[in-house]
């Protein structure tokens, strides 16, 4: 059985879903691939196994109108339609559709007629899903349909809003016709019943023209023939940067009752279609707002990042969720007050406050680059976060303290500890995340003017100081120590990104480049992972640089320095790779290593092993385009984790009990983004996972 430890939130979370037979059940997703289910309104959640649901940041999924166990979902980057037949738990693929399925309705009154966006354009479907025909007529991106409810079940008059327009169909979604109405739209949405009748919401981007102020939150009350505009009182227009109106949301029950969400600006309400608002979710001042604190807004005093998802229960409009780029909320009143989804307080503590322990609730979505059980005191574990820095745990990975601020910055990638000293230990802390993955790689998320510094800490990782005199401002990957160094003097290694390796002999007080033979000065000194080896050879990764749509060759590769870091030698010359990301030293023999490749500008990727310290490489898996590296256990050396991470086609972790002759998957783990694998030292059947985007999962060293 696989547990997920460590903080849940803290990345960005999108498309959710809240059924309308039962408020407590929900679907969300994040954009590392892991879906998510609760069944108890948030309080828990389940990371649906990727063979099941991977996640659709595009579509949000669709729960049946009419029967509670049915819910629809757009599966993975390929965006495959499947349903579920037992709320959510278990998914089959969808006939009929081609993939890109962005959007989805079902006809409350009549759940036979379904409406589709996919690859292709616009689809209907007039059998429950079954089969599915092309409609005619409607172009553009779909912001969102509705499927009016005014008059008896197939009338089948419905409304659909894209990038080109409103457009309307008299024939149950089979042909459309452009309306007179807004254009470029970025949401739309429509609520319609007998007794109030229809009314259809749009938002278009805010821009000043000529002085006026045009754009933003719409509505129609005549079947889309005329508009106007919704930004009544209270909707905010101005800011330190325009107001975007992303989402727009009503319901069926209230067609009158509307959401307008701004990312950076927050969610707000109004109960007259528009004419008035009130803001129920800001990120100025979370407290007036009554919203539950998590760990965020207890060490930070301010909610989350920028809303990435928001849902509606269709019916109940007091019922929401609403997604950032770092927490979960949740309201059942309207707004009045929120309950946070994504972590829980350890109980026992009083009032949130800093300082303090936060459980895991299941919602992982954050990238972890390694797992620590403290050397001295087995209870104090330690997780290596992108983009929220660091935890600790007191109580052997059950609850957490959050850490923020300098040194530490947007990333910790590594920590090394005193073999002597308690509680003493150094970290390689950095302002760019996701190194060596394809964000940094491609340059999305690439930051040339990214620093980073080593810190240390003398009382466990409760507190640290910065100790990065002589180190450029560059993101550290890799602190290592050398334990046969003096106690009063320890021997430190670092890896900076685009500067090389730096060498301290005063314990990290002062440093200075040791980068003769490593990488090519000027054109690629992307120093990553080091290892120093208990024969004192030390070794570095050097990652790869694409420039103008092609991996550059120079620098890249696995180095080796057998005098300290005085010289460096090319150790993979037999055989370059273009884009290696990790690799591991048996700890029984320095010339047997395994080394971790991406696809770069040719199928290269894969798992390759040397016997003989690099003169000759034998390439000894390949199950994806990307292999991230291996793991080798301290205990068992014969024993080789393989983790596959991005583009992962199956499981993105392997075992192999013969030191890479033959591999097993390990089919289990719910989760497939693979980076690293730690072990337990008072356990040798569990084994601690790193993910890329789902946090650490604790389980089985063989399943």
């Amino acid at each position: 059985m696989w547990q997920s430890i460590g903080l849940s939130g803290g990345g960005a979370m999108f498309t959710p879903a809240i059924s309308p037979h039962d408020r407590n059940l929900m679907l969300l997703n994040c954009d590392m691939s892991g879906a998510y289910r609760t069944g108890d309104g948030g309080e828990t959640w389940q990371m649906l196994h990727y063979s099941q649901l991977a996640s659709s940041t595009r579509c949000r999924p669709v729960f049946h109108p009419t029967d509670p166990n049915v819910v629809y979902a757009a599966s993975g980057r390929m965006g495959e339609l499947k349903v579920s037949r037992d709320r959510g738990l278990t998914w089959t693929k969808v006939g009929g559709l081609s993939p890109g399925v962005s959007e989805l309705a079902i006809d409350p009154g009549d759940p036979q007629l379904m409406l589709a966006a996919d690859g292709r354009g616009v689809a209907r479907s007039t059998d429950g899903g079954l089969h599915w025909a092309a409609a005619t007529g409607i172009a553009g991106r779909l912001a969102g349909f509705h499927i009016v409810q005014t008059g008896p079940a197939g009338d089948q008059l419905c409304f659909a809003g894209t990038s080109e327009g409103v457009y309307r169909s008299e024939d149950g979604g089979a042909t459309w016709q452009r309306t007179e109405g807004p254009t470029d739209l970025r949401s739309f949405t429509g609520g319609s019943n007998a007794k109030d009748g229809c009314v259809l919401y749009c938002a278009v981007p805010l821009k000043a023209v000529n002085g006026t102020l045009t754009g933003g939150v719409y509505r129609s009350t005549d079947g889309g023939r005329t508009w106007e505009s919704a930004m009544g009182t209270g909707l905010p227009t101005e800011g330190r940067r325009q107001p975007q109106y992303d989402y727009v949301l009503t319901t069926n029950v209230h067609p009158t009752v509307i959401y307008a969400a701004s990312g950076r600006g927050g969610l707000f309400r109004s109960d007259d279609a528009g004419r008035n608002w009130r803001p129920v979710l800001a990120h100025a001042d979370y407290s007036t707002l009554h919203m539950e604190p998590g760990y965020l807004q207890a060490e930070t005093g301010r909610w989350g990042d920028n809303i990435s998802g928001i849902a509606i229960n269709p019916a109940d409009p007091d019922n929401l969720i609403v997604a950032d780029w770092m927490t979960a909320s949740v309201t059942r009143d309207g707004g009045r007050s929120w309950r946070v989804a994504n972590t829980r307080q350890a109980p026992g503590q009083g009032a949130p406050a800093k300082g303090q322990r936060w459980l895991n609730n299941g919602l992982v979505v954050t990238t972890v680059w390694h797992y620590y059980i403290d050397p001295f005191e087995h209870n104090r574990h330690y997780m290596a976060y992108t983009d929220i820095g660091y935890a600790r745990s007191t109580d052997a990975g059950k609850s957490w303290y959050w850490q923020t601020g300098r040194p530490m910055r947007n990333t910790t990638y590594e920590i090394a500890f005193d073999p002597e000293v308690p509680g003493k230990m150094w970290a390689a802390f950095a302002d760019l995340h996701d190194i060596p993955n394809a964000n940094v790689i491609s340059g999305r998320h690439y930051r040339a003017q990214a620093g980073g510094g080593v810190g240390i800490s003398e009382d466990f990782g409760v507190t640290w100081r910065d100790t990065s005199e002589g180190l450029p401002s560059k993101p550290v990957v890799s602190v290592v120590l050398d334990p046969k160094s003096a106690k009063e003097a320890r021997v430190l290694y670092a890896s900076l990104f685009e500067a090389g390796v730096f060498k301290s002999v005063d314990g990290g007080k002062t440093w200075q480049e040791k980068s003769k033979g490593l990488g090519a000065p000027g054109v690629n000194m992307r120093a990553c992972r080091l290892i120093l080896h208990n024969d004192g050879s030390l070794f570095c990764l050097v990652t790869a640089m694409r420039q103008d749509d092609r991996y550059l060759p120079e620098g890249v590769g696995l180095y080796r320095s057998r005098d300290g870091g005085e010289s460096w030698e090319w150790i993979n010359r037999s055989h370059p790779v273009l884009w290696p990301k990790d690799f591991d030293v048996d700890p029984r023999d320095s010339r047997v290593i395994y080394l971790g490749a991406a696809d770069a500008d040719a199928p290269e990727g894969g798992l390759y092993k040397t016997t003989d310290g690099g003169q000759s490489w034998t390439r000894i898996a390949r199950q994806g385009p990307q292999t991230f590296g291996a793991t080798i256990n301290p205990k068992r050396p014969d024993w080789v984790y393989m983790a596959l991470c991005e583009g992962a086609e199956g499981p993105g972790l392997w075992l192999s009990k013969d030191a890479g002759r033959t591999w097993k998957p390990m089919k289990d783990l719910p989760f497939r983004m693979i980076q690293r694998v730690s072990f337990d030292p008072d356990d040798d059947s569990v084994i601690y996972v790193s993910t890329f985007g789902g946090s650490v999962w604790k389980g089985p060293a063989e399943e």
